[in-house]
């Protein structure tokens, strides 16, 4: 039988050893930095998007646009528009999804995650897109994954 004191001490050694995405970590993540990884990743998610290979007639809506720290990128009325932009005040990146909705990522481990799941930014795009263009895609390539 535990101790309040004991139980105290053990629940907090669990949370500070247990999920390393419990604190944000962006507290020492400099703006410089930020700004360099942010635009890193964004770029490389825009160069991705726009190399995915499928027949114009299948989205022909299609359009990815990166500018001022935002990628946009349009399926079309069917499958909706991802919106992908820096939130240089939280040092994150924040993900408008038609699939799963609004989620904000933390630079955490060289990957950008999401901490209430522990998910990276380019797992569920690869998860997502896969799903609307019916076939395996992949961002893994692209930077910070």
């Amino acid at each position: 039988m535990f101790s309040r004191s004991s139980l105290f001490n053990e629940i907090k050694y669990q949370s500070q050893n247990s999920n390393r995405y419990l604190s944000s970590g962006n507290e020492q993540l400099s703006d410089l930095k930020y700004g360099k990884v942010s635009d890193v990743t964004l770029d490389s998610l825009a160069e991705a998007f726009e190399l995915l290979d499928f027949q114009s007639n299948e989205f022909p809506e299609y359009d990815v646009e990166y500018a001022n720290g935002v990628l946009t990128v349009k399926f079309g009325h069917a499958h909706g528009t991802y919106v992908i932009n820096k939130q240089s005040p939280n040092k994150q990146i924040w993900l408008s999804s038609p699939l799963s909705g609004p989620k904000r990522y933390d630079f955490l481990d060289n990957r950008w995650i999401y901490k209430h799941d522990s998910s990276c930014l380019h797992d569920l795009l690869s998860k997502e897109i896969s799903e609307i263009l019916k076939r395996p895609v992949s961002f893994g390539d692209c930077d910070y994954t």
